[in-house]
């Protein structure tokens, strides 16, 4: 009983990351529409980071079939854009772009597989379980920050994507709850589930947030979304080098 309360409360302020978007609730509209497309870069670089230095890496080591699963995620993820786009846009008059919704699928798969890593880390142990938290905490912040900024520039309404957010991020509690129901057996769950969220992420960060970097020409914005695309992608790197492995 005492593993299932670590559990729940770790997962609790791994989720809880995804309120981080509040430092932005009050900003100005102008400010907040300057730095947004330097959020969208920041989410794309980190999805990328995410996807290659952290995802890919762990799937390989605990799955077979890596590659296949990834293919899927992004066909996937591209037949729900298609439904997407057919069910909400296809008039041509999108409130809310697709891949705002997009992102929130994928994140919500992202954090059902952290969910259940960390699970399974309190199940071996309680210093595992503390470390693994740590190392998922550390990963969320600068997707979170980029999720946000992805749903506000995607057309929903601040507190609106404030709250998109958590209830993906919440996904994580589904996770860690299968994990400590499923126990032994849950060891091939992440193994499927972790490539496709990296082709989900892949899909999100190619075919939809670099587009809409491309609409801004002008040479210090362009100069400014590398910068910041590189930054994200670094920080993810970084992140893998220096926290233990999860």
């Amino acid at each position: 009983m005492l593993d299932l309360v670590l559990i729940v409360v770790s997962v609790l302020v791994v989720s809880l990351v995804s309120f981080i978007g509040l430092l932005f609730v009050g900003m100005k509209e102008g400010v907040l529409g300057r730095l947004l497309m330097v959020l969208v870069a920041f989410a794309s670089g980190s999805m990328i980071g995410a996807a290659f230095f952290d995802l890919i890496p762990e799937a390989v080591e605990t799955g077979s079939n890596v590659w296949l699963f990834i293919v899927t995620g992004i066909m996937f993820f591209f037949v729900m854009e298609k439904f997407l786009y057919w069910r909400h846009c296809h008039d041509e008059n999108c409130q809310v772009h697709s891949f705002a919704y997009l992102n929130l699928i994928g994140d919500g798969v992202h954090n059902f597989v952290d969910g259940a890593l960390i699970a399974g880390s309190f199940l071996i142990s309680s210093s595992l379980g503390f470390t693994t938290t740590l190392a998922v905490v550390f990963h969320e912040i600068p997707q979170e920050l980029g999720d946000y900024g992805v749903l506000v520039y995607g057309g929903l309404a601040r507190k609106k994507a404030l709250t998109y957010n958590f209830l993906s991020a919440a996904t994580a509690f589904v996770g860690a709850l299968t994990a400590y129901a499923l126990s032994s057996q849950v060891q091939g769950l992440p193994g499927l589930l972790v490539p496709f969220a990296a082709g989900g992420f892949i899909y999100i960060a190619a075919t939809d947030l670099m587009p809409e970097l491309h609409k801004r020409t002008q040479p210090r914005d362009s100069l400014i979304q590398l910068s910041t695309l590189l930054a994200g992608i670094v920080l993810m790197f970084v992140l893998e080098l220096v926290l233990p492995s999860h």
